[in-house]
């Protein structure tokens, strides 16, 4: 009988850019109360490849006897090994799989892909970023194999708990420290939208104005607005707007410090998008083209994280 010692979960999933091109692979592998995932990809291959390689990765990293349930979005995985589809390629990974599913208690189940379970697309996203880190790199490895990563999933998913269900961390024991972050962002606009801007052309008011007040007050916000995000005594929220240097739009800046014991992240980068929003409902009657553009948090400090300053 087994026992939870010896069960699993595997989430699986593969991709490729190209196919064949650049691909990726990714296994999140679910064990009592732990989470892992291994992730490795290769320069030339193909997605179906990808699939097959995340299921006998997933399967190796239970030891022989487990009880393991396998999880993909690959009906080619899936209705091979249940159905008896006709192997008429990629005959060397069948037989790894073969293999390795011989000395395992193995279920297979199909999930739809992109249905929102939460394993299933964190396997989805890794696969595509192993891709894309190899296509960005032009790493070369040897043909038929792959390189692979192993982490601890707490931390770097800290809203998942060992089932993949969404909760709020508990930052109970952690002590208060000073915590400042800086988002920023930028909308771009017609020549014609940004000239009326600076014009106070617009019926509805002073949209830079409007703009900063309406950041203040989303990232004061914040937990309101994000699931499991913990609301925070805010100390300083400033919101910059200013001209792009090359003169198409305007940029956003969002900075939040409070004293704390969690990051100020989300409430800066909560204050970017809502004053772009903002700007963009004021300005929609002229340009409807508008698009807003690289939000992403540029720098921060304070806990155990340390500080952070994008490249």
């Amino acid at each position: 009988m087994a026992t939870a010692k010896n069960k699993f979960e595997i989430y699986t999933d593969g991709a490729c850019l190209g196919n064949p091109g650049p691909g990726g692979w990714a296994a999140v592998i679910v064990h009592g109360t732990s989470q892992t995932y291994l992730a490795g990809g290769e320069p030339k291959t193909t997605n179906n490849r990808m699939e097959i390689m995340a299921v006998i990765r997933g399967i190796e990293a239970a030891p022989p006897g487990s009880k393991i349930t396998v999880w993909s979005d690959s009906e080619y995985v899936i209705k091979t090994m249940t159905r008896g589809w006709k192997r008429k390629v990629n005959n060397d990974l069948w037989d790894q799989l073969d293999d390795a599913a011989a000395s395992r208690n193995v279920s297979w189940k199909w999930v739809r892909g992109h249905s929102g379970h939460p394993l299933n697309e964190l396997a989805d996203d890794l696969a595509r970023g192993e891709a894309r880190e190899i296509r960005k790199s032009g790493s070369r490895k040897t043909p038929g194999r792959t390189s692979a990563r192993a982490r601890d999933a707490s931390t770097s998913l800290s809203h998942l708990d060992s089932a993949g269900k969404a909760s709020m961390v508990d930052v109970g024991a952690k002590p208060d420290t000073e915590r400042v972050a800086e988002a920023k962002g930028s909308i771009l606009m017609s020549p014609d939208t940004y000239r009326m801007i600076g014009e106070g052309g617009f019926e509805k008011g002073d949209v830079i104005g409007i703009a900063r007040i309406a950041g203040v007050m989303a990232a004061k916000q914040t937990s309101d607005l994000i699931p499991l995000c913990h609301p925070l005594p805010l100390t300083q929220v400033n919101v910059e707007i200013t001209p792009n240097p090359d003169g198409k739009g305007l940029e956003i800046t969002c900075t939040a410090r409070t004293r704390a014991r969690t990051g100020v992240e989300m409430e800066a980068l909560t204050g970017v998008s809502v004053a772009a929003l903002t700007i963009y409902d004021m300005c929609k009657s002229a340009d409807r083209a508008m698009v807003i553009d690289s939000i992403r948090l540029t720098q921060k400090s304070g806990g155990k994280s340390g500080d952070y300053r994008a490249p």
